[in-house]
């Protein structure tokens, strides 16, 4: 993903993709895993007119090779206990003999969610962990298992998507058996319909997935549901129903302690905006993220005064409390069901699948919050949740998260280069917008010792030694930009006495050349890719000494076209050399197409090219 903003943990693993395997082009590949095959996915739901269902599943898969064992041989099965019961009916490994080695009750374990293990609001939810004995490839492993849904996520509704697995699938069929009055409503892609008999008063219908081959995910593509196949169904007629649904039993309660804290946080702040941000923050510091999704933790959010005591609470959670400290500062919200992944479209119907987060909007500013991500400021948007269709659950509206938001980079890199190749170097990095609080945050989160050790792994990827110390700009507050600064030496940064190449370099991490790289990661593209639009500026001084002459530097250049403005210019000033590079990318959306791509690529090339230069020296 190409994003300017340094974070030394997200962007060094960038660092390294640029220093390693620059240039590396993926060719069109099977997408499949073939470790598995599934022979056999059958999931037949008995649907009820309360909602509730029962769904028996029979799966069957052979394993074809080793690395398959570790993956399969361990199948665990989550369900919230609040809400259903779940049997396993028959497991066990089949031999190519015929032979069969059963699962036995002390090969199913139950165990709490890791998500929910230290949150016991979140108790509800558990895994069964069916432990398959004595598995060799060649083995087929049988399971057989019954979820009943005693209590519907929404009362009179039912919801499901199901998408197939990156494995060659012999078999995968659903069927939804349902009362003759009761509607079904679909969106699919790849899967054959069909209505088998039904009982008197029922309706059956029927999906078949027709194989097809998938390609490879690519590099930062988007959701393989935004162009592959899926089955989406849904008793919802439209996704105003279903955001009405889910409204019903998402209320708030301001209560004493609720408004006195909001009127405590809101006091001398002038206007709506500067309260909502400063409430949506207090929410992101102050109240413990739990990671329990939409609809597998269900759907009514806990007492935002239940909240607010503990501490802590998932994504509805944070919501419920954030819209009642809103409500006491006279603010009104709404929940906003969103896609967490990157899903950038929805089917036609309403489901869950997608839908599996929920952020703060406020009408009266157009304002988005995410008060779950603890590195990202209110006033901004975490980057994968840019650009993404939602639905406001307190008027049935669809609308769209903002596309762009304010992200600029400044790098500024300083060589001192000794007689011997090493080099003393001061790196300064200030970054502006969504990502300062990020940087931030990082920061705070690292031992002293790990950051300077980064700078040593940093040196490490672009097959250099050395070490060097971190410094930063204040780590408290939310101030919009942020100040980073590595000092250090590196031992062989040029191997005089040359004639030899030094490397363009004009920045260590977080900047242009992480951009660009990424965006390089694809020779081709089938395939939807995230592309968040930035800003980022560059200059960088090599200083040599008086024995080593400069004997070239490259040439300037200056792209514009397919939404990058690009420039990089190299000057010699006496003993040293200036490289100032700018990149600029502008793009209307957060996604970019493969025919956007294909226009992108002589682009993209001339920048890989430029940033692969070299300023060529000798001792004299």
């Amino acid at each position: 993903m190409p994003v300017s903003y340094f974070s030394p943990l997200r962007m060094f693993g960038a660092l390294l993709f640029a220093a390693c395997v620059s240039g590396v082009a993926y060719g069109k590949d099977d997408g499949n895993d073939h470790s598995v095959t599934v022979e056999k996915n059958v999931q037949s739901y008995v649907i009820n007119s309360d909602g509730s269902f029962v769904l028996d599943v029979e799966l069957v898969s052979r394993i074809n090779e080793e690395r398959a064992i570790k993956s399969r041989a361990q199948y665990p099965l989550s369900y919230n206990r609040a809400l259903e019961t779940l049997e396993v009916v028959e497991a066990f490994t089949q031999k190519p003999d015929g032979r069969k080695v059963l699962a036995g009750p002390e090969q199913i374990k139950e165990q709490q969610e890791q998500v929910s293990s230290q949150a016991p609001m979140f108790q509800d939810s558990r895994v069964k962990v069916v432990i398959f004995p004595d598995v060799a490839v060649g083995d087929r492993l049988v399971l057989r298992y019954q979820r009943h849904r005693t209590t519907a996520l929404f009362p009179q509704q039912f919801e499901d998507i199901s998408i197939p697995e990156f494995n060659p699938m012999d078999m995968f069929s659903l069927t939804y058996d349902l009362p003759a009055d009761m509607p079904l409503y679909s969106d699919t892609k790849g899967f054959k319909p069909s209505m088998p008999k039904a009982a008197p008063g029922r309706k059956v219908y029927r999906w078949d997935y027709v194989p097809a081959e998938k390609a490879r995910i690519e590099q930062g593509a988007v959701s393989y549901v935004d162009y592959g196949q899926y089955l989406a169904v849904s008793t919802f007629a439209n996704f105003k129903d279903f955001a009405k649904a889910y409204q019903a039993r998402a209320g708030v309660e301001v209560t004493p302690a609720i408004a006195e804290l909001a009127e405590k946080l809101t006091a001398n702040l002038p206007t709506p905006r500067a309260k909502a941000l400063a409430l949506s923050d207090w929410v992101r510091e102050n109240i413990r993220y739990v990671a329990v999704y939409v609809g597998a933790g269900g759907v009514v959010p806990h007492a935002s005064q239940a909240v607010l005591d503990n501490r802590y609470g998932d994504c509805k959670d944070h919501v419920a409390l954030l819209e009642a400290l809103l409500k006491a500062v006279a603010i009104e919200s709404s929940p906003a069901l969103i896609n967490l992944g990157n899903a950038y479209s929805l089917p036609t119907v309403p489901t869950l699948g997608l839908l599996n987060h929920v952020i703060t909007y406020v009408p009266s500013l157009d304002l988005y919050m995410d008060s779950t991500d603890s590195s990202i400021a209110a006033g901004y948007l975490p980057i994968f949740i840019l650009n993404k269709p939602v639905l406001l659950t307190a008027s049935g509206e669809r609308r769209q998260t903002p596309a762009n938001q304010l992200s600029k980079v400044i790098n500024d890199i300083t060589f001192k280069v000794a007689g011997s190749g090493a080099a003393d170097f001061t790196f300064v990095a200030t970054v502006e917008g969504w990502a300062a609080e990020s940087n931030r945050y990082v920061y705070k989160s690292m031992k002293p010792t790990d950051r300077d050790l980064l700078i040593q792994q940093i040196l490490t990827a672009y097959g250099q030694t050395g070490s060097g110390k971190f410094k930063t700009s204040s780590l408290a507050g939310k101030v919009e930009k942020f100040k980073s600064t590595m000092t250090g030496r590196t031992d062989n940064l040029v191997n005089l006495p040359g004639p030899i190449g030094v490397p363009t370099l004009s920045s260590l991490a977080g900047g242009i050349l992480q951009n660009v790289f990424a965006f390089a990661a694809e020779k081709e593209r089938t395939q939807g890719f995230v592309c968040i639009s930035s800003e980022t500026e560059e200059t960088s001084r090599f200083e040599f000494p008086k024995e080593v002459s400069i004997l070239a530097v490259p040439k300037a250049v200056t792209l514009q076209k397919s939404d990058f403005d690009y420039s990089a210019t190299y000057t010699k000033d006496g003993d040293a050399v200036v490289i100032k590079r700018r990149l600029k990318f502008t793009h209307p959306d957060a996604v970019c197409s493969p025919e956007e791509f294909a226009a992108m690529k002589p682009v993209i090339e001339s920048m890989v090219n430029d940033l692969k230069s070299q300023i060529i020296v000798q001792t004299l």
